[in-house]
């Protein structure tokens, strides 16, 4: 089945409104995940919620543009299968703004009122192609990035390009849409839609929910002398949270396992299983005033991309979702390892590389898909090379990692390499080093790709690792992460065989209900 009209209503660009000012050291509190509520808005769809005051809810709607970055940070649209099915990829955003009386008060932090909000919660939602599955993935919010050059619509700011930045400082670039831009410069993933919440809206979606089942191993109160903590506490056992309570569940970092935020995010995936749990069952009740409360809260509590700004939209993507089945969601959390410079900053690994490619190559994360190759034959080439003399070739320094910055004459020095043999046209770009994981080459059209070619088969490069792209207006040599140094490129070795999910990623079933959060023995009562 292919894609509804939503995903072909997607747009690019724009962002939130108006200059956000305010000092972000003093704001470097742990904050909530809350994108787990966000979910609910595509899970509402199937409770028949879409169609309840219409206009009314249709009103309520917040909407943004999708991407704020340069068309050259773009990663590059999702394939259609052999079957014509596309998957689906949602970037489910938490914000930390404290932009109303109700969001000060339920976020803390007088000082921050009005400051520039951060995106303290990111989880990429990948719905699989054939509607068979779905994978979350979170970034720890301390993740260090590239953030690519954003521009807000609204008031034309531009905010130049940063390296090795917070990951969360995204949001306030211009808005949701540079958050998006992020994620598809460091994954290569294309992102079709997003989903934001703040703070007020945890808790008016807890509350329409009625309470989402969570579980802790022992008393747990997450509280110091010194006055950190979320608040949170509960007796041993199981519990249904909502309101308030639940922003402390998702807000806890002090009192599950080992205080950190990798813990928080697992207490986040719970909850997000149970109330997926929840929702489903809910959306089999014939209550109308229940669904009605869920309708209003939920159109309320987000802000969306335009592609998602109707009740119709959101409907019919609720739909599409509604077909995957709960045991096969898997949530996940990118792996990473701290940082060696900046402390207490964490860094995506090879493992991290790994799970991106899985993603997007529409691989399940929970393992159960039936075999797939898991790279698309090289396009057919129906034209022939021009003499290497002729070829010209544009060569980037695309060196810069997460871990390393970018080695320095890079591209003078393939450029160098490849007028040794014979092609004399080519010229390094001066222009500041960008990041690729693998060395690449694109071209803009289909008379240029045996050149393209031919340039790749000089160097040793793969044919797969060509590619057709309308963000160049020729031939492109990005010299990748992968070829640092010398004058031999050597390819990386994949094993195109193993496709399970890296276990630091910590895979998480949705339809397993016996987890139950490890307590921190410091924080029992």
């Amino acid at each position: 089945m292919s894609l509804t009209p939503v995903d072909k209503d997607a747009a690019d660009g724009g962002g939130l409104r108006g200059d956000r000012g305010g000092d972000r050291k003093r704001r470097r509190r742990r904050v909530l995940r809350w994108s787990a509520t966000v979910l609910a808005v595509v899970i509402l769809g199937g409770a028949g919620a879409g169609y309840l005051y219409y206009e009314h809810l249709n009103a309520n709607i917040k909407s943004d543009d999708l991407n704020l970055g340069d068309a050259k940070d773009r990663a590059a649209k999702t394939q259609a299968n052999a079957a014509g099915q596309t998957a689906l990829n949602i970037l489910l955003i938490g914000s930390d703004a404290r932009d109303t009386a109700e969001n000060q008060k339920l976020g803390g932090a007088r000082d921050t009122y009005g400051g520039t909000p951060l995106a303290d919660v990111q989880m990429l939602l990948h719905v699989s192609a054939d509607r068979s599955n779905m994978s979350v993935v979170s970034m720890p919010r301390d993740t260090l990035v590239d953030i690519p050059k954003c521009t807000d619509p609204d008031t034309k700011k531009t905010y130049a390009a940063s390296t090795r930045t917070m990951t969360n400082e995204s949001l306030g670039r211009g808005g949701p849409g540079c958050t998006v831009a992020t994620w598809e410069k460091l994954t290569d993933i294309h992102i079709d839609h997003f989903m934001m919440i703040d703070f007020s809206g945890v808790v008016s979606m807890a509350d329409a929910i009625g309470g989402v089942p969570v579980c802790v191993d022992a008393n747990v109160y997450s509280h110091t002398s010194t006055g950190k903590g979320s608040g949170l506490k509960l007796e041993e056992g199981t519990h249904s949270i909502k309101g308030k309570q639940a922003l402390q569940w998702l807000r806890t970092r002090y009192g599950f396992e080992d205080d950190t935020d990798l813990a928080r995010a697992k207490a986040q995936h719970m909850y997000m299983n149970s109330m997926v749990r929840e929702l489903r069952a809910n959306a089999k009740l014939t209550n109308p005033n229940k669904l009605r409360k869920l309708a209003e809260a939920a159109t309320k509590a987000i802000t969306v991309d335009d592609g998602l700004g109707t009740i119709t939209k959101m409907y019919d993507l609720a739909g599409e979702l509604q077909k995957v089945p709960t045991e096969r969601i898997t949530m996940t959390t990118m792996p990473n390892a701290y940082d060696t410079v900046q402390t207490g900053r964490v860094v995506p690994t090879e493992d991290a590389t790994k799970l991106f490619r899985l993603v997007r190559e529409d691989i399940a994360l929970d393992g159960k898909d039936e075999k797939k190759t898991t790279a698309s034959p090289s396009p057919t080439v129906t034209d022939t090379a021009a003499a290497d003399g002729e070829i010209a070739v544009q060569v980037h320094n695309s060196t810069r990692t997460g871990t390393y910055a970018p080695v320095s004459g890079r591209a003078t020095a393939v450029t160098e390499l490849l007028k040794d043999k014979g092609f004399t046209e080519a010229v390094a770009d001066t222009s500041a080093a960008s990041s690729e994981e693998t060395t690449v080459i694109r071209y803009p059209s289909a008379d240029l790709q045996a050149d393209a070619q031919r340039v790749a088969k000089a160097l040793g490069i793969p044919a797969s690792q060509v590619k057709k792209s309308t963000d160049v207006s020729g031939i492109t040599l990005y010299v990748g992460g992968d070829w640092r140094s010398g004058t031999k490129y050597e390819a990386p070795e994949k094993d195109e065989d193993d496709n399970t999910t890296p276990k630091s990623a910590q895979a998480m079933n949705g339809a397993d209900d016996t987890q139950c959060m490890h307590v921190d023995p410091n924080y029992t009562w």
